[in-house]
Parts: structure tokens; C-alpha cells; sequence
């Protein structure tokens, strides 16, 4: 974003040129604002640096590890699937001592286990996933951001897979660092991925020794591009206009019909699709019902059946796209996404159908 007084030095064909820019910078500003008060609903937070990244959510999980860990210090990772993983990578490749906390696919991190883990390895930040949408679970955030506080630790959360779709409250669960991303439940073009920072992170990321990795992520940068600093916005880097817009509308939806809603529908339809798929004689990888994730269903692989051959069939015949597993549980799972707009009774009957058609022509001979 470009400031006023930069505008007005500039030199036009006429006066109409000038007021047309001025006016179109202002406008842009305010689309950049309701977004960000957008954002603060759906992460039920009031935290003041809060806006969207120009990328989808893996640049939101690397702006988040960029600007929070400097080399050399610890930061523990829980890896319950793919989205560990990767934010464990991440973490490295900026300097961080990483220490990984791992679990099976299909299993999630309790309390006891957590409290253990940053005893011993005192990190400065504690990474962990709310909707692992490689095994299909999502984690129980109440107590995590206490026990994490208690210990002097920051608390980062990764929700691409669940914000919208499953309960979550960034201030109320002390939740220090959240972000998600525009394609999953918001409906919206991949590209944009939301993120907030509360007051104990941004003390963190504004004192920091070094500076971040990456210019492109570096929140002294992007707090002024979203008018979060007070002072006048400057370009930083030209933004994706087309899908701030899309995010805007998506934002705007989710804030009529409510996160209650969307919550409930997801839930409700989630529970109808896991019935059909035990019905058909399947089952599903993730054993507890608690810890299944209402946007991402995973059934484990039946035994006489090749994965891809389930989903190749589907696609071909039905054109619906299912996939198999990602990271620790290829070859383990196929994946249902069921989320947004797609979350209806009606879809989870043409993939059931699908799935029904394919068992009875996809087994191996």
C-alpha cells in the first residue's frame, strides 16, 4: 500500500488521474480492514496484528516460524501427521533447535503429555496442528495455550484443515499464534491464508536480536501494509486484489450465517457420512469420535483393495475426487473432504455411492 503523501508528489495527466488512484488506494485500504475484522470473528479474537497472508497456508506457517524463533532457539513441534512435519522443516531451515514431539497417525496430544514435553525441552515456542487433515483429527485445544504460558512458552496453531469447521477460540483457549488458509471451509481461491498474532507474540517478534528470514514475511512489514502499526501504509509488495476480494466475501458469509452454524452443520453432516461409511462395511482410521475431524474424513484402507485403484475408479466414472493419504499415512487411508458449501447430506450420498460402486469393482483378484 502506497501512503497519501507519496501520492501527492506524484505527477498526472490531470486531476481526475490523481483522484482516481487516492480513491482507489482508500478503497483498497477499507477491503484490507474488513478483512482483517473478518478474520478477528472467525478466530474469535481481538488481536490488533491480524491480516492475511499473499500465499496460502504454508506461507502463513512460515511467516508465523519466521518471525517468532531465532536461530538457536528451541521450539518443540508436535507431529501427529503431515502439518508437524513440514512447520518441523520449516523450523530448521530458519535455525531453530527443533525438538520433535511425535504420535502416531489417528492420535492426538493430551495434557500430561504436553506439560512433560515443555518441561523438558523448555522451548521458546510450541507448534501443534488443530485439524491434521493427512489422518483426519482434530486436536483438543482447552488447557494447551495455560500450560504453554505457564512455562514461558508462546503457542502456535495451525487450523487450514478446520477454521469454520470445527470450534475454535483463539483468545479464550490462549491461542498466541493462529492461521489458516482461504481454500478449505472459506470457499475461497487458494492464495491468502489469515493469521493473528496476540500482544505476548508481538513482543517476541518486535524485540527479536535478528532479523526475520524472509522480507517477504517480515511482520515489521506486513503490520504497516495492513494499517496494524498506527503509521502511514507504505508498498511492501503488490498483494493477490482478486482473492483479497473472494476472501472479503467469504469472510462476510461466514459472519451472517455464524460459527455456531457452520460448526454445527459440519459436525452434524460429518457423523451422517461416517454412518454411511461403517454401513458399507468400512472403517474409519481414526478410532475416537472425539478426535475425528469434521472437514476431513479418513477411512483406512480395506484389506484386499489398492487405494489408487478406489480412487481412480471414482474419478473416472463419478468425476469425484477423493484422495489417499498424505505423508506419514500414504498407502494407510483414503480422504473424504466434506466442507464449506460442499457440506451437504446430499454429497456425502454421491460419494457413499461412489464408494459402494467401487468395492464391489476395485478388489483384487
Amino acid at each position: 500500500m502506497i501512503s497519501m503523501r507519496q501520492i501527492n508528489s506524484w505527477s498526472f495527466h490531470s486531476q481526475e488521474d490523481a483522484c482516481y488512484l487516492q480513491t482507489s488506494i482508500k478503497v483498497h485500504a477499507l477491503i484490507m480492514d474488513e478483512i482483517k475484522a473478518g478474520i478477528q470473528y472467525a478466530f474469535q479474537t481481538t488481536n490488533n496484528l491480524t491480516l492475511a497472508i499473499s500465499g496460502s497456508g504454508h506461507a502463513a506457517m512460515e511467516a508465523a516460524l519466521a518471525n517468532v524463533v531465532e536461530p538457536g532457539e528451541v521450539v518443540l513441534i508436535a507431529i501427529h501427521g503431515v502439518w508437524g512435519e513440514r512447520a518441523a522443516d520449516i523450523a530448521e531451515r530458519i535455525g531453530g533447535d527443533v525438538k520433535r514431539f511425535v504420535k502416531p497417525p489417528g492420535e492426538c496430544f493430551n495434557l500430561q503429555e504436553i506439560e512433560q514435553a515443555l518441561v523438558q525441552h523448555k522451548p521458546v515456542l510450541f507448534f501443534i496442528t488443530h485439524g491434521e487433515s493427512s489422518s483426519g483429527v482434530v486436536q483438543q485445544m482447552d488447557g494447551i495455550g495455560p500450560l504453554c504460558h505457564k512455562h514461558n512458552c508462546l503457542l502456535l496453531v495451525d487450523s487450514v484443515a478446520s477454521l469454520g469447521g470445527a470450534p475454535l477460540y483463539m483468545d479464550k483457549q490462549g491461542i498466541d499464534i493462529l492461521y489458516s488458509g482461504s481454500q478449505k471451509v472459506l470457499n475461497c481461491p487458494p492464495g491468502t491464508a489469515p493469521i493473528s498474532f496476540n500482544d505476548k507474540a508481538c513482543q517476541k517478534i518486535f524485540n527479536r536480536k535478528t532479523k526475520p528470514t524472509s522480507l517477504y514475511l517480515d511482520m515489521s512489514w506486513l503490520s504497516n501494509l495492513w494499517g496494524c502499526d498506527g503509521s502511514p501504509r507504505k508498498y511492501h509488495h503488490t498483494t493477490p486484489i482478486t482473492c483479497l476480494f473472494a476472501l472479503r466475501e467469504a469472510l462476510a458469509i461466514l459472519a451472517e450465517e455464524g460459527l455456531e452454524k457452520h460448526w454445527k452443520l459440519h459436525q452434524e453432516n460429518a457423523e451422517y457420512l461416517h454412518k454411511g461409511i461403517q454401513d458399507l462395511g468400512l472403517k474409519l482410521f481414526v478410532k475416537d469420535k472425539a478426535l475425528r475431524l469434521p472437514t476431513v474424513t479418513t477411512i483406512a484402507v480395506p484389506d484386499g483393495y489398492e487405494w489408487k485403484d478406489i480412487t481412480d475408479f471414482i474419478m473416472k466414472k463419478y468425476q469425484i475426487e477423493i484422495t489417499g493419504g498424505l505423508g506419514p499415512t500414504i498407502g494407510m487411508v483414503l480422504r473424504i473432504g466434506l466442507m464449506g458449501v460442499n457440506s451437504t447430506k446430499a454429497n456425502a450420498d454421491l460419494v457413499l455411492q461412489a464408494l459402494k460402486d467401487a468395492l464391489q469393482n476395485c478388489k483384487k483378484s
